[in-house]
């Protein structure tokens, strides 16, 4: 069993889970609009693969900002806005085995699973 955090709306996801359901991957969903995230697991995420992989600078939420707030992003300020904007996560972000992986990808999928 695997977990797969995002919103359940967006394409990237739908993707993911489509992939997951056709090759009969288990998985819980989670759903940052509804459930949130906390800074304790961005923290770990963030030092598995980065802040710089997780934080979402292309999308709405992001462009949405005050420019001030998008000055000196550094590791900390990345989780606090996470935390408090779990729509800037790039997304699905999936946790299997001890490893996460940021986007999605079939081939990463299909590596992930083989």
């Amino acid at each position: 069993m695997c977990d797969l955090y995002g919103i359940p709306n967006c394409d990237t996801m739908k993707k993911a889970r489509r992939w997951l359901d056709a090759h009969a991957v288990a998985y819980r969903f989670h759903d940052y609009k509804k459930e949130g995230i906390d800074a304790e697991l961005l923290a770990v995420w963030v030092e598995m693969v980065g802040w710089e992989v997780l934080l979402n600078r292309r999308g709405l939420t992001w462009r949405k900002l005050p420019d001030e707030d998008k000055l000196d992003i550094d590791q900390a300020r990345a989780i606090e806005l996470m935390t408090v904007n779990p729509s800037m996560i790039k997304r699905p972000v999936l946790m299997t085995g001890g490893r996460v992986e940021v986007g999605f990808s079939e081939q990463a999928y299909a590596e992930l699973f083989a």
